[in-house]
């Protein structure tokens, strides 16, 4: 096996798009990848400054969502340019902005599922950014990719995961096993 320094390599490292509103009540969005499940109904995401970090910090609601192969693009480009430098970020995607119906932040409707969040903690706080720990306080899923059995469909979403090696995105393919089940053939 070669070695490697150590690097932010965890894989597969989803592609989150954080909505928030200013104080003036302005829709923001920022991609972040460094970001998972924290506990059952938390999640974590790790933050720089940002345009979206001074919007927590007047108002402590926003929500996540997930950018798949359509949104990829735009996805990308609120990763890119900053929203305390571009006034006009927001129209520049092209995306339909409401308020979400629990918390106070933009729900991007062009995205497959929204996680609906409250801060609970900022983790190491400074001016450089901080750990960021979320409340998941409702999931919202467009019923065109929810399941036979009513819940999400992941494999109709056509999820992305960021290739942080070779800065890529790929995109999630299908299921090849049950969860909790396919081990249990070895027992």
């Amino acid at each position: 096996m070669k070695s490697f320094k150590s690097t932010a390599w965890m894989l597969p490292q989803p592609v989150l798009v954080i909505g928030t509103y200013d104080k003036e009540g302005k829709a923001n969005a920022m991609n972040a990848a460094w970001g998972g499940q924290w506990d059952l109904k938390d999640i974590m995401i790790s933050l720089g400054s940002h345009q979206t970090t001074d919007n927590l910090a007047t108002n402590a609601e926003f929500t996540v969502t997930f950018a798949t192969a359509d949104t990829m693009a735009t996805a990308d480009y609120v990763g890119i340019v900053s929203g305390r430098k571009t006034s006009d970020k927001m129209e520049k995607t092209g995306w339909t902005i409401e308020k979400a119906p629990h918390v106070n932040a933009p729900l991007f409707k062009d995205f497959p599922m929204t996680l609906e969040c409250r801060v609970k903690q900022k983790i190491d706080e400074s001016e450089t950014g901080y750990f960021l720990i979320g409340e998941i306080v409702n999931i919202l899923c467009d019923e065109q990719y929810l399941a036979e059995d009513g819940k999400p469909d992941v494999e109709k979403m056509n999820l992305i995961t960021l290739d942080p090696v070779h800065h890529n995105y790929i995109q999630l393919g299908k299921a090849v096993g049950k969860a909790f089940a396919i081990g249990k053939d070895i027992i």
